[in-house]
C-alpha cells in the first residue's frame, strides 16, 4: 500500500469534496473537512507500522516518473525526521480544524484551505524531488496567504502581502539553488532526485557557484524559520492570522526552514557551511536574545507569543551550526549529534508547545474577552481553573522548566553546541534567563494578585477547547518525563545526515 501518497493526498480529496458541498450547509462541510483531518492523523500514524526502526536512512520511497523529459519524478520517502514533522502537522492540523469549528465566516472557504494547506506541508516532509519540494513549498504559501488576507484581524491585508513577499523572495533565491545543481550535474545524468543529488554533491567545495547555491537555500530557509534579520514579517502574520492559522504558521510552517536546513543545507554545501558556520551561529544568537527581549516588552499576548518563536528558533540554528562547525573533527562528532538531536527535538517540542499557546491566546481573545493586553487581566486562574492551569503548564514548558519538553530539547541543544562554539552558547544562555523573566512576569500580571472584577463571570474551558488543548499538554508531560523513544528515533535520521556531512562513517 502506497502509505505516503495515501496520507500526502487525503488532504487534497478532502478538499475537492468540500469543494463540491453546498456553501449554505456548514455543518456538514465542518464534519466532512474534521472527518479527513482525522483520516489523514491516522494515516500518518500508521506510517510507523510500514517503518523499519532499525534503519536510518530514507526508506518507503514510492515513485513514478513525471516530466522525464528533464529528470522530474514523483518521489517521495521518509526518515525518522521527516515521519516525525509529518504526524506533527497532522496532529496540528486536526486540532486547528476541532478549535475552528465555531468560525462562522466563509465556512467553506476557511475548511477548503485548510485541508489544501495541510497536502502542502506533508509534501515538503515527503518530497524527495527538488521540483516536487518546491511544487509543494510554494503551495503553503497560497492557503495561508488567504487565511491570514480573509480571516485575520484588522491589518490582515497588510499582514498577508508581507508574509506572501517575503517568503516569495526566498523561493525565488532557492529555486536559482536548485537550478545551479541541476545544471553542475554530468549532461547525461541531470535530475532532480534529491537522494542521487546528494550522493553525487555537483557543487562540492567553496568555490563561488557553490557559495551562491548555499547562499540561495539559505534565504530561502532563513526567512521561513524566521532568522534575525529576516524576521520582520513573522509579527504581523502571527498577530492579524486567525487563531488556528497562527497555530500552523508557529507550529509547522516555521519548521519548513529548519527542516530544510538539516535536509539540505548541511548535506549539499558541507564545506560551505561550515566556513559561514560561526557567521550562522552569531544570527542564530541575535535571534535568541533580540527575541526575548522584545518579547518581554509586549503589552499584545499573541506578539509576546510570536516574538518567543523567533528566540526559539534561534536555539535550533545554534546547533544546526554547532554541528556544521564540527566538520572534519571527529573528536567532536558526538557532541555535534547531541546538538543535531536537540535542534529536531526543539522543533518538535516547539510545534507542541507554541500551538498549545497560540490556542490558548484565541480562546481567551476570540470567544471571551476580545483582548490580548497582557495589564488587562490579573487574578484569572481564580476565574478559570482549568485555563490557567493549561497555561501556565505550556508557558512553564516554553521556559524550558525541566520534566516537560522544552526542558530536554533545549539540555541536548546546550550540552552539544556548548563543546563546539563555547562562547556562543554560553552567551546564548542569557535568552534562557529572559525567556524565564518575561514568561513568570506574563504569568504573575495574567493569572495571579486579585481578580478583576470585568472578568469575573467568564466561562472555563469548554468541551471543544479542551479537546483542542489537552493532547498538546499530555505531549509535553510525557516527552518531558521520558524523552528516549523520541529522542532515539530522531537520533536515527540525524546520524544519517551526519553520515552525509561527513562527520561519521
Amino acid at each position: 500500500m502506497p502509505i505516503l501518497t495515501v496520507t500526502l493526498f487525503l488532504p487534497l480529496l478532502g478538499t475537492l469534496v468540500v469543494l463540491f458541498l453546498p456553501p449554505h450547509d456548514p455543518h456538514r462541510i465542518r464534519r466532512v473537512t474534521l472527518g479527513f483531518a482525522g483520516l489523514t492523523f491516522l494515516s500518518s500514524l500508521a506510517i510507523l507500522s510500514y517503518f523499519d526502526f532499525g534503519r536510518r536512512e530514507i526508506q518507503l520511497l514510492e515513485q513514478a516518473a513525471w516530466i522525464p523529459a528533464i529528470g522530474v519524478q514523483y518521489k517521495v520517502g521518509v526518515d525518522s525526521m521527516s515521519l516525525a514533522l509529518a504526524i506533527l502537522t497532522t496532529l496540528l492540523t486536526l486540532l486547528s480544524v476541532v478549535y475552528s469549528l465555531r468560525v462562522e465566516e466563509r465556512v467553506k472557504e476557511y475548511n477548503l484551505l485548510f485541508l489544501l494547506l495541510e497536502t502542502g506541508m506533508l509534501g515538503v516532509f515527503f518530497a524527495l524531488d527538488f521540483f516536487l519540494f518546491y511544487v509543494f513549498w510554494e503551495l503553503t504559501l497560497v492557503p495561508m496567504y488567504f487565511l491570514i488576507g480573509i480571516w485575520g484581524g484588522p491589518r490582515r491585508e497588510y499582514a498577508a502581502i508581507k508574509f506572501f513577499l517575503y517568503t516569495l523572495v526566498g523561493s525565488l533565491a532557492m529555486l536559482l539553488a536548485i537550478l545551479l545543481l541541476y545544471f553542475h550535474l554530468p549532461p547525461g545524468e541531470r535530475t532532480f532526485d534529491v537522494l542521487r543529488i546528494l550522493e553525487i554533491r555537483p557543487l562540492s567545495g567553496t568555490g563561488l557557484v557553490t557559495q551562491l547555491a548555499f547562499w540561495g537555500f539559505f534565504l530561502s530557509f532563513a526567512i521561513k524559520v524566521p532568522m534575525w534579520p529576516f524576521h520582520t514579517w513573522l509579527p504581523d502574520a502571527h498577530v492579524e492570522a486567525p487563531t488556528a492559522g497562527s497555530v500552523i504558521l508557529a507550529a509547522i510552517l516555521l519548521k519548513l526552514g529548519t527542516y530544510g536546513f538539516v535536509r539540505f543545507s548541511l548535506p549539499l554545501f558541507p564545506e560551505v557551511f561550515q566556513q559561514h558556520a560561526s557567521l550562522i551561529a552569531v544570527l542564530a544568537l541575535i535571534g535568541i536574545i533580540y527575541g526575548a527581549l522584545v518579547a518581554m516588552a509586549q503589552q499584545d499576548l499573541k506578539k509576546l507569543v510570536a516574538y518567543s518563536s523567533v528566540n526559539h528558533m534561534g536555539y535550533v540554528m545554534l546547533a544546526v551550526a554547532a554541528a556544521a562547525a564540527a566538520r572534519g573533527k571527529p573528536e567532536l562528532a558526538g557532541p555535534a549529534a547531541t546538538a543535531l538531536n536537540g535542534a529536531v527535538l526543539e522543533m518538535l517540542a516547539h510545534g507542541v508547545i507554541t500551538g498549545a499557546l497560540f490556542l490558548i491566546v484565541g480562546v481567551l481573545y476570540d470567544y471571551r474577552t476580545h483582548t490580548r493586553g497582557v495589564e488587562d487581566f490579573g487574578g484569572l486562574w481564580a476565574v478559570l481553573p482549568k485555563y490557567g492551569a493549561v497555561t501556565i503548564t505550556a508557558m512553564f514548558a516554553s521556559l524550558g522548566l525541566p520534566g516537560l519538553m522544552g526542558f530536554v530539547a533545549e539540555f541536548l541543544i546546550f550540552v552539544g553546541s556548548f563543546a563546539i562554539l563555547p562562547v556562543h552558547t554560553a552567551i546564548a544562555a542569557v535568552g534562557i534567563i529572559v525567556t524565564a523573566a518575561f514568561f513568570l512576569w506574563t504569568i504573575q500580571r495574567i493569572f495571579l494578585g486579585p481578580p478583576n472584577p470585568r472578568w469575573g463571570n467568564l466561562p472555563d474551558l469548554d468541551r471543544r477547547e479542551a479537546w483542542a488543548l489537552v493532547p498538546l499538554v499530555v505531549l509535553m508531560i510525557v516527552f518531558g518525563v521520558y524523552p528516549r523513544p523520541l529522542v532515539e528515533f530522531i537520533n536515527l535520521s540525524t546520524t544519517q545526515v551526519m553520515q552525509l556531512v561527513g562527520l561519521v562513517r
